[in-house]
């Protein structure tokens, strides 16, 4: 799950990049923070169920110039944490150590994934992927034992570049300090942010800091009606902190100690899998809007590419092994019966016959010209590329109507552009697909006159009656000239020889037979040619041509990929502690 995370946030990241749409962008943002807390939320269980429990997470937050850092030097008792009267001066999440070890902490640099622990001196505004953690040596009376974090604030116009950590502190933290001033508590995105960590289950306490003597009452029931809009769970103890004027620090008593150790103590991570997987279910459907339609549009082109394949298949059978003057196959093997036919005794005569009428095209061998493969002059080959041209431009058109009428009309439109560019690579391909086919093929139609031979074997009367014409002579002349490449392959539906033949053999006790071999050999064909070059050729790199879609502007993510996830989120009896 954490793996499919991280590709899901990875890919909304590449695709915002490129998003022009400014509601779209927006959108995709607040993806991206809900999939940043999910893998956060995920990585904090993986801490939680290692051999060793993790040191007490705290973590002071909240809007900018609420005061954050000059709380956590309080609480700290020493002065740790940078302040200053300039909003976002804080922009990494900074650690401190409190009565515990940096090896205390050893699986934080696995929690933080990409980010890096710098020294707290190290940490630089040119980079905003590292954290800081700083041991402390002074033992302060306001805090348990544990690591206190300081963070950036989460709503100037700068915090969306160092938003991650926040996001990221935020969820490792078992307790959260909401640091918000008189000014700043009513902000729209205070509440927003509180909102949207509800999810994390984390006890609460609000410092409402900077205040001035009587105005608490009336600040603290507005707290109260700001968190009912925004969350569903019961509003938390509000701190009020009052400055000290020759410090400039807020005041921090006893009773504020105790109240924030018994926050503590209430700490549990019992339910820490099924809070993670509440998570998940929560957001999982929106998330996963923009793939399912991409999936959708996977689906329709499949679509698209299966009747088209389905057209050029009806289109074959329909112009040439329907068709009365183009099918050519079948008196291949007659052609191929007849070399079989010959007579012993007469042996001399044909291979004099055959020297005799095929002399010009030895000579034009002898002077150097190569023999030409029978699929050169078949009429199926030159047909088949002309099927494939015709098929990729109904493709096109298609393409086109779906990137006018379609909510996903930019993926359309670029697979389209990767149709067109694709073009020719398709068609040569498959014309090379379709002249190895045919050659293969020749088995197929030697072993049919084999069929055809063993057949009339057992006819005597049929055999001889062919043995004993001039048309064996000349059909065979026929044969022999169409393996020297002096005839074309679809010479032989016309070629008066072969027409006697084929006359002879359908009127013979064997034209039946003759007729259900051809039928085989049509659909064996038929077979051949729709699973080697229509499924096995073109439709298998036309339905991959989507994989070809830039992953900057498109998910790209598997059907099998997110099953796979989906699984494992449905899986209550383990829920993911399997994580």
């Amino acid at each position: 799950m954490l793996e499919f995370i991280q590709l899901l946030k990875q890919r909304y990241q590449s695709v915002l990049s490129q998003q022009s749409n400014e509601a779209r962008r927006i959108l995709y943002q607040q993806r991206i923070d809900q999939l940043i807390l999910a893998e956060a939320f995920i990585r904090k269980g993986q801490l939680l169920n290692g051999a060793d429990a993790p040191p007490l997470q705290i973590a002071v937050a909240g809007p900018t110039q609420a005061g954050k850092s000059s709380l956590v030097n309080v609480l700290l008792s020493c002065q740790v944490a940078g302040v200053s009267p300039l909003a976002g001066y804080t922009v990494h999440p900074q650690g401190f150590c409190h009565g515990v070890s940096l090896a205390d902490c050893h699986d934080l640099p696995h929690y933080f994934g990409r980010f890096q622990q710098l020294q707290q001196s190290q940490l630089s505004k040119e980079r905003y992927d590292c954290y800081s953690l700083t041991v402390l040596n002074n033992e302060s009376p306001h805090l348990p034992h544990g690591v206190l974090w300081d963070t950036p604030d989460f709503d100037s116009i700068d915090s969306a570049t160092y938003r991650e950590g926040v996001i990221r502190t935020i969820a490792l933290a078992d307790v959260l300090i909401l640091v918000v001033s008189k000014e700043k508590y009513a902000d729209q995105s205070v509440w927003e942010m509180m909102a949207f960590l509800e999810v994390l289950h984390q006890p609460v306490v609000i410092c409402l800091n900077k205040l001035t003597e009587g105005s608490e009452a009336v600040l603290i029931n507005s707290l109260q009606e700001k968190w009912r809009l925004a969350r569903s769970d019961a509003f938390p103890t509000v701190v009020p902190l009052f400055y000290e004027k020759q410090t400039g620090a807020p005041q921090w008593s006893s009773a504020y100690t105790k109240l924030l150790r018994e926050l503590t103590q209430q700490v549990s991570h019992k339910k820490q899998a099924r809070f993670t997987q509440e998570l998940l279910q929560k957001y999982w459907q929106d998330w996963l809007e923009p793939i399912r339609a991409e999936h959708q549009a996977l689906t329709d082109w499949q679509a698209l590419c299966n009747g088209a394949i389905q057209a050029a298949l009806e289109s074959y059978q329909r112009e040439f092994l329907n068709h009365p003057h183009h099918y050519e196959t079948f008196q291949q093997a007659l052609a191929e019966l007849l070399t079989l036919l010959e007579i012993p005794g007469l042996a001399g005569f044909l291979a004099g016959t055959r020297k005799a009428l095929t002399w010009p095209v030895r000579q034009l061998m002898k002077l150097g010209r190569q023999r030409q493969p029978i699929a050169n002059s078949s009429h199926e080959v030159a047909l088949l590329k002309q099927i494939a041209e015709h098929t990729l431009i109904q493709l096109v058109d298609r393409l086109l109507d779906q990137a006018e009428h379609s909510q996903q009309s930019q993926w359309w439109k670029a697979l389209n552009s990767v149709l067109r560019a694709q073009r020719t690579v398709l068609l040569q391909d498959f014309a090379e697909a379709a002249q190895n086919y045919h050659i293969d093929f020749q088995q197929d139609v030697e072993h049919t006159a084999q069929q055809l031979y063993h057949k009339l074997q057992q006819q005597p009367m049929v055999l001889n009656t062919l043995r004993a014409t001039r048309v064996t002579a000349d059909a065979a002349v026929i044969a022999f000239t169409l393996h020297t490449g002096g005839i074309g392959v679809q010479d032989l539906v016309i070629a008066p020889a072969m027409l006697t033949v084929t006359s002879m053999l359908t009127e013979s006790a064997i034209g039946s037979y003759m007729h259900k071999v051809e039928s085989e050999l049509k659909q064996q064909q038929f077979n051949t040619v729709k699973q080697t070059l229509f499924i096995g050729s073109l439709a298998k790199r036309l339905l991959a041509l989507p994989e070809q879609l830039s992953t900057l502007t498109y998910f790209n993510i598997s059907l099998a990929s997110l099953s796979a996830a989906e699984q494992q989120l449905t899986d209550k009896r383990h829920g993911l502690r399997l994580l």
